[in-house]
């Protein structure tokens, strides 16, 4: 046995005295951090949306109308020939719909919280309108304004500092 390692004696302790690092222990990482711990200084980059994502739940919207519609027929005992005709009918309506941009849900629509592509995708929209609305440009960073008065500020300091030093000098 190694010296100060473990039990002096495993005498008494109701152990073999068989000493085994402990595997719980979870060593700390290393301290710099990837992201940087100012977050207020960052710009706001909005979340863009998976357009892959997005064209499928709406293809799968059209699925589930035309799935219905072929179940409210069979109910009705329609013709199978009947049934796939009225259902490819529906799916191209509903396809050239989409493809025109007319099935948009509308400004207002409620989602779920799974569907966070298409909240990306309609926050993104109301952010355009806006910014179209307050006629605010597209290259707009937040804060210029101050920026651009600090600027001025300094300006004015510094030819006040320039006039007043040649009537220091004379």
């Amino acid at each position: 046995m190694s010296e100060n390692v473990g039990l002096s004696t495993p005498r008494g302790s109701g152990t073999s005295g068989y000493v085994q690092r402990n595997l719980a222990h979870m060593r700390p990482r290393d301290r710099a951090a990837p992201y940087p711990k100012n977050t207020d200084s960052l710009p706001h980059k909005q979340r863009q949306p998976d357009k892959e994502i997005l064209e499928h739940d709406r293809k799968r919207e059209i699925e589930v109308k035309v799935f219905e519609l072929r179940d409210k027929l069979e109910d009705e005992e329609v013709d199978e020939d009947e049934i796939d005709k009225q259902c490819d009918e529906l799916r191209q309506k509903l396809l050239r719909e989409m493809n025109s941009g007319k099935g948009s849900g509308g400004p207002r629509r409620h989602f779920k919280e799974h569907q966070v592509h298409a909240m990306a995708d309609a926050k993104i929209k109301e952010s355009e309108r806006l910014r179209k609305a307050l006629k605010i440009s597209s290259n707009y960073e937040e804060g210029s304004h101050w920026r651009k008065q600090e600027e001025r500020l300094r300006d004015s300091l510094r030819q006040e500092e320039e006039a007043t030093k040649p009537k220091e000098e004379s």
